[in-house]
């Protein structure tokens, strides 16, 4: 019996693996555009559980399993035992038991993990307070379909550096080979345990606009996330300067792209006339999550031609 195949953070794929996905992901966007038929998640179901609050996360994923021919249960601890003081590890055992795949967004990430070690089906990170790796599937597919790849480039994170979205884009440079330049102010930059594991493809600034100086792609995440509502305030003062703005977008290299994970604060972490410029791939990025996180399903479920490749 193979081992059960996991993802909790991007460095779960080889880069065959992701590079495969990206394709993978690509061609099932084609298929569905032509309207091709393909439902090989028959009778299967998704679990889905969600601490967080989510649109793109549940929408695409539940989405998903309906074009595959299979099904997706939404899932809150308001409505299941695990909001009523049952394990972790006795939830996933029973789910995966009942289920074929299981995604959870959540809060903590050792929980998460706890989860997964319990389980006897996939189960996928669809976001915690360490990793977002769906996020970064999507915007690397996004990536390929307009340049063929990242290798080579620069991208430029402007915002939280210690936030799950800086975290899995330094797995991503790491994996795929090209620069990351993280700007961020004093206290929040990267871990220093994420600087060693994931460091070497990325570049820390204290100035936005050193960041961004001849890079070809600038992404950012809101400037406070689920949780740290209480530093609201705080996190604006300190973030004030690196907003994405048409000056900060001047700095990149000509023809440089924008990305943003969603929801955006129009004002706050990026102007209105950034976000829904040119520049902007936000929408196609966004679309791109239904289509990447398919491949991942049918990579996970064992389905397609990567599990048939042996990738």
């Amino acid at each position: 019996m193979k081992p059960v195949r996991h993802f909790l953070r991007l460095q779960d794929l080889s880069r065959a693996e992701l590079q495969g996905l990206l394709s993978r992901a690509i061609e099932l966007k084609r298929m569905l555009r032509a309207g091709e038929a393909y439902t090989p998640f028959a009778q299967r179901t998704l679990a889905m559980i969600f601490e967080k609050s989510s649109t793109r996360t549940r929408v695409s994923f539940e989405t998903g399993m309906a074009q595959f021919g299979g099904h997706a249960l939404f899932l809150s601890p308001r409505d299941t035992q695990l909001g009523r003081g049952e394990s972790i590890e006795d939830t996933a055992r029973v789910l995966s038991r009942m289920v074929d795949l299981i995604m959870i967004r959540t809060f903590s990430h050792a929980g998460l993990e706890a989860f997964a070690s319990a389980s006897r089906v996939p189960v996928i990170n669809g976001l915690s307070d360490n990793h977002h790796p769906c996020q970064l599937l999507a915007d690397l597919m996004t990536a390929q379909e307009l340049w063929g790849g990242l290798q080579g480039r620069k991208v430029a994170f402007i915002g939280d550096g210690a936030n799950n979205m800086a975290r899995s884009w330094m797995e991503a440079a790491q994996i795929l080979d090209f620069e990351l330049r993280i700007g961020a102010p004093e206290g929040f930059h990267p871990s220093s345990f994420a600087q060693q594991e994931n460091g070497t493809h990325t570049r820390i600034y204290t100035d936005a606009r050193a960041a961004v100086n001849g890079v070809d792609m600038i992404v950012t995440d809101v400037w406070t996330s689920m949780g740290q509502e209480a530093e609201d305030g705080e996190r604006h003062a300190r973030f004030a300067s690196f907003q994405v703005n048409a000056q900060l977008l001047a700095q990149a290299r000509p023809g440089a792209v924008f990305m943003h994970c969603l929801p955006a604060h129009r004002g706050e972490e990026v102007t209105a006339e950034v976000i829904d410029g040119a520049h902007s791939l936000v929408w196609e990025e966004a679309e791109n999550r239904l289509h990447a996180q398919k491949a991942l399903m049918e990579f996970l479920a064992g389905f397609g031609p990567l599990a048939k490749q042996g990738v």
